[in-house]
């Protein structure tokens, strides 16, 4: 028989602003939040300490509502490479207890200690050491879920150690029917407000009522529900309400090769004109071709989408089509995602913008052309990369990026649209 798998998910609490209070002392028994821009007084707020929450401050919110609610609130702007430097030095920690160890988000990590209580202790004794240690090196302080799998430690973690002194919880499979089952259907992992709706329009209230139902039961009134076939979706649902879940901690989860490659942009402002859209396309197909050509790769099909600003009457579009031949040469998707962008676009202002190479090959293997420029493009590019790798990315760059329409100057600086 074999043994069973002991779990854990390690979520720090508020983690950029613990990481900021952690970083300036003078901080310590204040509210504080990080924030988009604390000078201009704008942006919304990414994280905020418990004393902030206490006076009502939340995530997600506009910083000109927190500051409402909390006046004397300190506002930090974010500071997104040490974050993640910070989070690399917590996988490292949990790395001293087991070698399985996988990044969930950048505050969010499973760790799986099966083969380590012969050496560190109880699961509650590993887990009391793991939040010791992450405290001493970085002043951040962890919650911790314990269980068989990774989707219950997961809701252990949520539903439990976050709200709880001490910070630790443990959910054994034979506790599910007792603990976890009366809990609201809204409280189940993946479940989001809408499809909590649609759960109680269905009669399903409690995670056990979703889980006591039978499968087959379950697939035939979300088919019913939804007019179309979501038998993934129901079993989905239905596993992770009766706490199945198989998969692996998994320490190379991020390492394996994407199926594409892609990026999108929100902009500052609404763009109007073809011209000022062209400028982010270009910039959009410098990013994904240079992280294609990082790895070595073609992408045979292109594909573009945009939105507008106003969520009430969404606007918008997203198409792909085939390239005659796989590349990572900027011009050639560029040229690709203009066309497309073209014959797709309906004239409406656009606030966001994305573009994607897929169907990805390795570079090294492609068909030759009559009259074949890919080697020439390559090489030129080679050279721009390695000097945006060794002195930033507006180093150099096309003379589109420099005007009013491009965004070049502003993403250099930042890190997923955030402060560096």
């Amino acid at each position: 028989m074999n043994k069973e798998r002991i779990i854990m998910l390690s979520d720090c609490q508020s983690f950029y602003a613990s990481v900021e209070k952690a970083a300036n002392p003078q901080y310590n028994g204040k509210p504080l939040a990080v924030a988009g821009d604390p000078a201009r007084r704008s942006g919304i707020i990414l994280a905020a300490c418990p004393l902030a929450k206490q006076q009502g401050v939340s995530t997600a919110e506009t910083l000109k509502e927190a500051l409402a609610k909390c006046p004397e609130l300190i506002v930090v702007r974010p500071r997104m490479q040490h974050y993640i430097d910070v989070s690399a030095q917590i996988t490292g920690i949990l790395r001293t207890f087991s070698d399985l160890v996988e990044p969930y988000s950048i505050d969010e990590q499973f760790i799986d200690i099966t083969g380590s209580t012969s050496l560190f202790g109880s699961p509650q004794q590993i887990a009391t050491a793991i939040q010791d240690q992450i405290s001493k090196e970085t002043g951040v302080y962890a919650r911790i879920g314990i269980s068989y799998s990774k989707v219950t430690a997961k809701m252990a973690c949520d539903l439990w150690a976050k709200k709880i002194k001490g910070g630790l919880f443990t959910l054994a499979r034979q506790q599910l029917p007792e603990l976890l089952w009366p809990q609201p259907i809204g409280n189940l992992f993946m479940v989001g407000r809408r499809m909590s709706a649609h759960f109680h329009s269905m009669g399903l209230t409690t995670i056990g009522h979703l889980a006591q139902m039978p499968l087959a039961e379950l697939k035939w009134r979300m088919r019913e529900k939804f007019h179309k076939n979501c038998d993934i979706d129901a079993e989905l649902y239905w596993r992770i309400a009766g706490g199945l879940d198989d998969s692996p901690v998994h320490p190379a989860t991020y390492e394996a090769p994407p199926k594409s490659v892609g990026h999108q942009m929100t902009l500052p402002r609404d763009y109007h004109t073809l011209a000022e859209i062209k400028t982010v396309l270009l910039e959009l197909a410098e990013l994904v071709c240079r992280r294609c050509r990082r790895l070595a790769v073609n992408g045979a099909v292109v594909s573009v989408g945009c939105q507008g600003a106003s969520f009430e009457a969404p606007t918008g579009f997203s198409r792909q089509s085939k390239m005659s031949d796989p590349t990572n040469a900027t011009s050639l998707v560029y040229e690709a995602a203009v066309a497309l962008f073209r014959r797709h676009w309906d004239g409406q202002p656009v606030r966001r913008v994305n573009l994607s190479l897929s169907e990805l090959s390795d570079e090294n293997q492609y068909q030759l052309t009559l009259f074949e420029t890919r080697p020439r493009y390559r090489e030129l590019e080679r050279a721009t990369d390695n000097l945006k790798n060794k002195y930033g990315d507006t180093i150099i760059g096309r003379a589109a990026s420099f005007t009013d329409s491009g965004l070049i100057k502003d993403r250099a600086g930042k890190i997923g649209g955030h402060y560096k």
